[in-house]
């Protein structure tokens, strides 16, 4: 399969420069040239096997002209060697967890697969492999994570200062070795243009072999496909009856990478009703499904720091994939808009209702499928997504719900460790000075 731009369908690539390059060179993000719908045997088969057995089989769909069946099973071996269990809280709403990775965030699945993949394709290669990300919250620790002493490879990972959970900012910044953090003096959609323009800069393109691990690159939402296949097994596994009622997944959305992997996944023929783009006040796609414009907006600070994010930058992608046809986006994906007092209630219902402890983000995927389900008649499944364990957002969390987090063994002494970060201003000319040193 090739990969084509999505600013320019005539600029067309392989998976492995896809992967390596990162962002296109006319600011354009990479796409596959099909998402085919897999057949009806193919898609029975894969309803009785394991995470990993799914995982190899949908990389395979995207990957197979350039790596060997041999190293994609390598690589899923390695990269996706944790669970992602459906709880149901009852017989018609269940929560998706998506935490039990090593950074306890649903980008453990992209970063890893992506570093396993980017190691693989440079395993031969002398010069170093450069990575640039910014992150909201739990990206930055998950590809820390996921690169830490990865050899050939270097990572710096900006952040917005005093937007991010302590937690989330211990994850990012106390490795050291490969992994460097800049502390950016501005917001998210800040950090995400300065990685932008990095791309964009002959000097600095010139000198470092770039690429990034945010959902810009293709290698991170491949993986993200793999644990709706998933979950769907999993539901209908718990009763035959499943089968036959409609499935609805809340997705909590910031830069909607995740909901576009949930797409893809769709498109390939993932047993999937409904998507429910649930945001905070950074409401842009909301905002666009009804009405029909996109207008972006500078993102506001609030609990579910993660979903802070004005202009996400998948929503091209979903352009793409619906042909920039308003109608199509809309016939999919329903959206919800919920403020930090909303997203506070709902911790609490979620709690005192059902005895579950979700994250700011969770309960907002949490509303918006409680919501949509009371507006249908159909008798559906609804799935909302536990984005990131609740200990990543202990304040928030343990005011809404009034009882203490359970510690998970991926914290052990993580705040006790020292942070480590260049303090930088939203400039380019600022970051670039410390990666051309």
């Amino acid at each position: 399969m090739k990969y084509f731009s999505t600013r320019n369908p005539e600029h067309v690539v392989t998976f492995r420069e896809a992967v390596l390059s990162g962002l296109a060179p006319d600011g354009g993000l990479y796409m596959p040239e099909s998402l085919p719908r897999l057949s009806a045997e193919v898609l029975e088969r894969m309803n009785a096997l394991s995470m990993q057995e799914v995982s190899t089989e949908i990389t395979k769909v995207f990957a197979s002209e350039d790596i060997d069946d041999a190293g994609i099973e390598r690589i899923i071996e390695s990269a996706i060697n944790f669970p992602a269990p459906v709880h149901f809280l009852a017989p018609d709403i269940a929560s998706l967890e998506l935490f039990h990775g090593p950074s306890m965030a649903f980008k453990d699945f992209g970063a890893r697969f992506m570093a396993q993949t980017m190691s693989w394709f440079t395993r031969n290669d002398n010069d170093p492999l450069h990575i640039l990300v910014a992150t909201s919250g739990d990206t930055g620790g998950a590809v820390a994570l996921g690169f830490y002493k990865v050899p050939g490879v270097e990572v710096s990972i900006l952040y917005p200062k005093g937007r991010v959970s302590e937690l989330q900012e211990k994850q990012l910044t106390t490795h050291g070795h490969n992994i460097h953090a800049y502390e950016v003096e501005g917001s998210f959609d800040d950090c995400q243009r300065m990685v932008k323009e990095a791309f964009q800069d002959k000097d600095i393109r010139s000198r470092l072999r770039l690429t990034s691990a945010n959902s810009i690159n293709i290698s991170r939402l491949i993986p993200q496909t793999f644990y709706y296949f998933n979950a769907v097994n999993q539901i209908d596994r718990v009763s035959d009856g499943n089968r036959h009622r409609p499935l609805v997944f809340s997705i909590p959305s910031g830069n909607f990478g995740n909901l576009c992997a949930g797409v893809m996944a769709k498109k390939l023929g993932a047993r999937i009703d409904t998507f429910l783009a649930a945001t905070n006040v950074n409401d842009t796609v909301p905002r666009y499904l009804a009405s029909g414009e996109y207008s972006p907006m500078e993102s506001i600070a609030t609990i579910s720091n993660a979903m802070d994010v004005g202009t996400p930058s998948n929503f091209e992608r979903l352009l793409k994939i619906f042909s920039g046809d308003h109608q199509s986006f809309c016939e999919w994906i329903i959206g919800y808009r919920y403020s930090d007092e909303e997203t506070k209630y709902g911790m609490a219902e979620c709690h005192e209702k059902y005895h579950y402890i979700s994250d700011p983000h969770g309960a907002i995927g949490y509303l918006a499928c409680r919501d949509h389900l009371a507006s249908r008649s159909d008798n559906p499944v609804g799935v909302f997504l536990e984005t990131a364990h609740p200990i990543k957002f202990p304040d928030s969390v343990e005011n809404a719900v009034k009882v203490s987090i359970p510690t998970p063994p991926q914290v052990g002494t993580l705040l006790e460790r020292e942070k480590k970060a260049y303090q930088i201003p939203a400039k380019l000319d600022a970051l670039k000075q410390h990666l051309l040193v």
